[in-house]
Parts: C-alpha cells; structure tokens; sequence
C-alpha cells in the first residue's frame, strides 16, 4: 500500500514564503557540540509556511479558528484532480463533473514548482477562480487541498476565492506537492499543529495520500 508524502520540506532559503509573510529560520538554541546536554532548535517561521491549513479566522473577523476545525475533515477519501498544465487556474468547468467528493485536491502546474525552489516564489503559479470556489461550496466538499501557497490569485485584493471556501466552513489546505501522485482516489492523513494560541488563522500540517490497495 504505498505512502505518498505530500508535504513540502521546510527550509531555511530552500522554502518559499508568500511575499510579506515571515522567513524561515532555524536557529541552535542548545548544541551537543556547544557542551549542552542535547541539540534543541528554535523555529521562526509563520502559521502559513510550507503544507499548511488556513481556517476562516484567516480573513473572516470573529469565525471560527484553528482549534475550532473538526478533524474528521482532515482524515478520509480524498480525490486528487489533475488539471491540464497549460490552465492558468481552476475553473468552474473543472469542478463540475465533481459530484459527492468530500476532499478535493488540485494537482496543477504548480507541483512542478516544488522541484528546486531555492526560496524562490513564484508570482505565476494557477490559482483557483472564485467561480469554482463558489461551486465547491455548493458542492459540499469540505476539504480543498491546492499545490501552491495560495489558492488566490496573486495581487488579489478581494480575496474571493478563499472567502467562498472559508465562508461555507470548507477547510483549505494549502502548499501541496503532488508531483509523484496521479489523479484518483487516496487515502489522505493530514492533521495541523496543535496551536492554542495566536490569531488561530492556521497551522502548518503533515499531509499524506495513501493509496487504495
């Protein structure tokens, strides 16, 4: 029964950031090496670095946070869809032959991006059009995986996308590597860090897809 990691690594200068979000730093707080009596490091990184779920508390005042999320979305059947590399975003026409899917994750050009990052964001990835947010909604999924950093569109201002998801209490989950993964149906296993604190606006996760037997 293979076990596909979907995750992206985390890295200092190796892992992309979304333009104005924090760095990635990794600091030795305690070193064997030093004389300490074990090696403990230090992590500085934000809430949406790397495979990481936004709740609606990331752009709606006073919703639901983190802690808030039922797990069971994050646990079961999920449907990986490829949409075709020359598509600059996810339409309407590419979810409307969904029908009864719980979570959706989109395998798009993007995956292609994680190969060697070397920091680098990039501004052209696809992104998902407000329309199929809406229509995913409406569909009842309640969990939306995206191979990139973000399902908006870059320079969005609205946000739309992500309001149409949040709004409806569809959980997304962002920052996915689906390179060695074709389209089908899997098993996914992804759970956010437990975090009780802070704006409650999201957590980085682990996020696998394991296949059927």
């Amino acid at each position: 029964m293979p076990i596909y990691d979907i995750s992206v690594p985390i890295a200092p200068g190796e892992t992309p950031t979304y333009p104005g979000d924090p760095g990635v730093e990794f600091e030795a707080w305690a070193s064997l090496e030093h004389g300490d009596p074990a090696n403990v490091t230090m992590l500085h990184l934000g809430a949406h670095t790397g495979t990481h779920v936004d709740a609606p508390a990331h752009f709606i005042r006073g919703a639901p946070g983190l802690a808030s999320l039922p797990l069971d979305a994050f646990v079961g059947e999920a449907r990986v869809v490829e949409i075709p590399p020359d598509a600059a975003a996810v339409a309407e026409e590419h979810v409307a032959a969904l029908d009864g899917e719980t979570r959706v994750l989109f395998k798009t050009r993007n995956s292609a991006f994680w190969h060697n990052p070397r920091g680098r964001f990039r501004e052209d990835f696809a992104y998902i059009e407000p329309a199929a947010a809406r229509a995913l909604a409406r569909a009842g999924v309640r969990l939306v995986g995206f191979d990139y950093l973000s399902i908006e569109r870059f320079g969005s201002e609205g946000f739309a996308a992500h309001l149409a998801l949040l709004s409806a209490g569809v959980v997304i989950l962002e920052g996915l590597d689906l390179r060695a993964v074709a389209p089908g149906r899997y098993e996914l296993l992804c759970l956010p860090l437990r975090l009780a604190a802070g704006g409650g606006d999201g957590a980085p996760a682990r996020a696998l897809l394991r296949a059927p037997d």
